[in-house]
């Protein structure tokens, strides 16, 4: 499995627009990708702003390809999202996820 790992920084005024929409329309998007494993939307405060990491969780390199296209690396950034952050990673990581430990 590869986890595929990205930041983004809101305003605190916008921050909450930010996760609606990663809520819903990516939510949306990634449930239509062969091989989408699951995410988590990480948020923390970051001085006066909000810092979110996304970790997106597919099958397979081909998999993330298939959400991401050619350039995997390219952080896909929809303008819903542009207008909620205030700056991002233009490049992602991706890692090959290790061990995966699941709760009770």
């Amino acid at each position: 499995m590869i986890a595929r790992v990205w930041r983004g920084w809101a305003p605190a005024a916008t921050a909450d627009d930010y996760q609606r929409h990663y809520e819903t329309e990516v939510a949306s998007h990634l449930g239509r990708v062969p091989g989408f494993r699951g995410a988590r939307l990480l948020r923390s405060a970051d001085g006066g702003e909000v810092l979110f990491t996304s970790v997106t969780y597919f099958g397979s390199m081909d998999d993330v390809r298939g959400f991401a296209g050619d350039d995997p690396d390219l952080a896909v950034v929809e303008e819903t999202a542009r207008q909620a952050l205030s700056r991002w990673d233009e490049r992602v990581s991706h890692h090959e996820v290790a061990v995966d430990l699941q709760g009770p």
